[in-house]
């Protein structure tokens, strides 16, 4: 049974669509029983004395995986309406969900005007109009402390295939978190739900959105000031923290200078997972306004230590969690992460 509304709008945009086209004499709309399998309405275009058919498959969100199976729905209506043209409606299709109709030779048209149509001697496309009425609440949540930890686990180990309990366990959340955020990314079909459990596809497209949305001021920041050399008061804080039993990685460009060195720092960057200001109390460290050479951060969540390594002796932020905190440094720090993406995150996938 059809339970998509979403059709009531698609008719309009259809008709907007193509009321333009010269050479079409005539639009009507033939709307299909809700209680029949088959597409939600189908489309007549009257031109040059005979009629042409679309038949139009509604979607109340555009998403990669959506869009696959509105495809996947028309083809399967096609052997009904034989020499009929494919249409999905959305509220917004992504340059991503597009490549999908292309490649299957389905036309699109959503409610920012993005469209495309080409069967016959019509061929209309307009690209570029960005989402009205963009909702990224879903995105936000997967972006959330907690909800991350989830991110973090699966790309620091993106060959491995997990179960919800396993992911659970391992990111120490719970599993309607676990739950939420698999559908998130299935609907971007990042992971592939397989027999055994959930893995990561597309683990680039997800890196970038994430830290299209992160900022390292998630954190506590306190900016110090040292007459020491970078690599001393690094060394030092290692030491003062593993005394006292306080959880360190260093990150940013302290970070990657271990990893991939591809620029020259000014700032060591470390994550302190308490007492910053006993630590910086111990390390003899001038808080500063301005003109900072060493930042400590206090953790917005303790996933951000996760996948920690040792690296010359001293304990290094993952790559995952390099990558998103060089992010947020313009210049430098982009093409820093860069070389982190290039040298050592994209060779473990």
């Amino acid at each position: 049974m059809k339970t998509n509304d979403y059709y009531v709008n698609s008719s309009q945009l259809i008709e907007k669509c193509l009321k333009g086209v010269p050479f079409v004499s005539e639009i009507k709309f033939q709307e299909m029983a809700k209680d029949l399998p088959g597409p939600d309405f189908i489309v007549i275009l009257r031109q040059a004395g005979r009629d042409s058919k679309l038949i139009i498959e509604a979607k109340a969100k555009g998403e990669p995986r959506q869009v696959k199976d509105a495809v996947n729905q028309l083809f399967r209506y096609k052997q009904e309406f034989p020499g009929a043209y494919p249409v999905v409606c959305a509220p917004y299709i992504s340059a991503e969900s597009s490549e999908i109709c292309r490649k299957n030779n389905v036309g699109y048209i959503d409610s920012a005007g993005n469209c495309f149509i080409a069967f016959e001697n019509i061929f209309i496309e307009r690209n570029g109009n960005p989402n009205p009425n963009p909702s990224r609440r879903g995105l936000r949540s997967m972006y959330q402390p907690r909800s991350s930890r989830i991110l973090r686990v699966l790309m620091c180990n993106p060959g491995k295939v997990w179960k919800l309990a396993e992911l659970k366990q391992e990111a120490a959340v719970s599993i309607g978190q676990v739950y939420n955020v698999k559908q998130l990314l299935l609907d971007k079909e990042w992971v592939k739900e397989e027999q055994e459990g959930i893995r990561l596809f597309k683990p680039e497209a997800l890196l970038k959105n994430w830290a299209e949305a992160y900022t390292f001021r998630k954190n506590t920041v306190y900016d110090f000031y040292t007459l020491k050399s970078l690599t001393q008061i690094e060394e030092e804080i290692a030491s003062k923290t593993n005394q006292n039993n306080i959880r360190y990685a260093l990150t940013a460009f302290s970070g990657a200078a271990r990893l991939a060195p591809a620029v020259r720092y000014a700032r060591a960057t470390v994550y302190i997972s308490e007492d910053i200001n006993r630590v910086a109390a111990l390390l003899d460290l001038k808080p500063v306004t301005s003109g900072a050479n060493i930042t400590l951060m206090l953790p917005y969540d303790d996933g951000v230590f996760y996948g920690s390594r040792e690296v010359d002796g001293l304990m290094i932020a993952s790559p995952i969690q390099i990558y998103l905190d060089l992010k947020g440094f313009r210049g430098r720090g982009e093409e820093a992460a860069e070389s982190i993406l290039s040298q050592v995150i994209q060779k473990s996938w």
